[in-house]
């Protein structure tokens, strides 16, 4: 079997790494638009992950987040982006490397993608954790509301991904090793 010396399996997730940037860094400008929201699912001991010890202990590999409408000051860069969020009524500051995400969706539209594990050797661990420099754009309802249940609770990661929704014309989910040669 030939070798990939380009890697084009790199090469596609940095390119869908850059969808979430560009979605992500709309939020932050803009807010979210219609109904969209996201849910995103990052590994919490990939490097450059910045959580509270309380939520590390909580999800010690994974966690999924929503950013729909008790989310703040999210900043977004070109390694990453910085949010706040809620759990259990307690504010919450996370830092995500675009590389520890895992899967990305968006149901308002029923689109999203799951990335494959990048092989340690490709990974530069020593990357700081992402810097921000540009002001926190304020989103979303920062009230709390005790009768309002929290939208940006973690969830935790099933062991297997879930199935992938029915193809029609709002889009489908993509697992890249779909188009790899075994």
């Amino acid at each position: 079997m030939p070798v990939d010396h380009i890697r084009y399996d790199i090469l596609a997730q940095a390119a869908l790494r850059g969808v979430v940037r560009t979605v992500l860094g709309d939020a932050a400008k803009k807010g979210l638009p219609g109904e969209h929201h996201f849910k995103i699912t990052f590994s919490t001991t990939a490097p450059g992950v910045r959580l509270s010890e309380r939520l590390r202990q909580q999800y010690p590999e994974a966690m999924t987040i929503i950013l729909q409408h008790q989310f703040w000051d999210l900043l977004v860069n070109d390694d990453g982006f910085e949010v706040g969020l809620s759990f259990g009524g307690v504010p919450e500051r996370l830092a995500v490397p675009y590389a520890a995400i895992t899967a990305f969706y968006d149901p308002a539209v029923q689109f999203g993608f799951q990335f494959e594990t990048v092989p340690a050797e490709t990974v530069d661990e020593s990357k700081p954790a992402p810097k921000t420099t540009e002001q926190p754009a304020r989103l979303g309802n920062t009230r709390r509301l005790a009768a309002q249940p929290a939208k940006a609770e973690a969830l935790p990661v099933p062991e297997t991904p879930p199935p992938a929704p029915a193809a029609g014309p709002s889009g489908e989910v993509v697992r890249l090793d779909r188009f790899r040669k075994k």
